[in-house]
């Protein structure tokens, strides 16, 4: 159920700001350009605006060519000094994940409307609309295009099938339910390609990312049901790839010894200095979010992420014993469970 003030805040407003987060990925931009298509349905004006570009597997969705980014010319025009009626936060746990493309001096004075399924939102909005039991944020969306009559297609429709896909690495994470595949369903109905979604999103991946994971790979290590791996920005440098999440941690936790997994790379942070960002994931009934928020990131249960200062091996020092304790933790938990303790 959606609150109402929800509903109302978006019905009254005209001009809209929707932000999402750094370094979007599939639900970040699928949420953010569905959520621009079912604000046109309604007849308002929505401006789109990132901090970071488009990844280039998402530039062929509808209306990505309308998206701000921080960076480009048009952003100071349209975002930085234009006042909006509202302001709406697709996809992130935390007001810092807007990054640059938020200016809090002038859109502040704006309602701020979160629409997230992060576990470890902080509710900084003036209306926090949090929703963990969805896989994706572009699953919130359908449903708030079912409150406010807006049909499930065409354009809409493609975006926010994106967005299923790629957070749900094409339906096998395991808060994949019956409401997820539903919604799904209705989408394709409306028009939306699956094959054609998970065939650039899922099954493709640049030469340069396969050099990247070989140069990876040899540091990877695996002890008491953690397997990791380090690397540091150099080695992104020389294949041409960004510091992100390269989908190394998803493929390390398939390992059959492993229930957690992570990738620690060591990075020139303009805020911070020497930083190290950590990607986890985890196996079903299994947690790393909590980890991941204690390190002041967030994210999911079987996926999560931080940034910690500091270099390579002093985070890996910390991170590392730190996973192992949560893991030994869950499964303790899981055997009483069994017991019933």
């Amino acid at each position: 159920m959606i609150d109402p003030e929800v509903l109302a805040a978006i019905q009254a407003a005209g001009d809209v700001l929707c932000i999402s987060h750094v370094k979007p990925d599939g639900d970040a931009i699928g949420s953010l350009l569905g959520t621009g298509w079912l604000l046109r349905g309604l007849g308002k004006l929505p401006t789109l605006a990132l901090q970071d570009e488009v990844p280039s597997e998402h530039l062929v969705l509808p209306g990505a060519g309308d998206i701000i980014t921080a960076h480009s010319p048009a952003y100071s025009a349209q975002v930085r000094e234009q006042p909006f009626d509202l302001l709406i936060c697709l996809d992130a746990s935390s007001p810092d994940r807007m990054g640059t493309a938020y200016n809090a001096a002038v859109h502040g004075s704006a309602p701020l409307l979160v629409i997230d399924h992060h576990i470890t939102n902080t509710h900084f909005g003036t209306y926090n609309w949090v929703a963990p039991d969805c896989a994706a944020t572009c699953q919130m969306v359908v449903y708030l295009a079912d409150a406010l009559d807006v049909p499930l297609e065409g354009p809409l429709a493609e975006c926010l099938l994106t967005g299923l896909v790629t957070d749900t690495l094409c339906f096998r994470t395991s808060n994949t339910d019956a409401g997820v595949l539903e919604a799904a369903m209705r989408l394709m109905r409306g028009g939306a390609n699956l094959a054609t979604i998970t065939d650039r999103t899922v099954n493709r991946r640049p030469f340069r990312m396969i050099l990247l994971w070989s140069l990876i790979l040899p540091s990877v290590q695996l002890e008491d049901g953690v397997i990791w791996a380090t690397a540091n920005q150099s080695l992104f440098d020389q294949v041409g790839v960004p510091v992100n999440d390269i989908g190394l941690s998803s493929y390390l936790v398939t390992a059959d010894e492993a229930d957690m997994s992570a990738v620690l790379v060591e990075k020139v942070d303009e805020a911070v200095g020497l930083a190290v960002e950590c990607s986890f994931r985890a196996k079903p009934g299994f947690d790393v979010a909590q980890l991941a928020f204690s390190f002041g990131g967030g994210g999911h249960p079987p996926a999560s992420g931080c940034t910690i200062p500091g270099a390579l091996a002093e985070v890996t020092a910390q991170v590392i014993p730190a996973l192992k304790a949560a893991r030994r933790m869950q499964v303790e938990q899981r055997v009483k469970a069994a017991h019933g303790g």
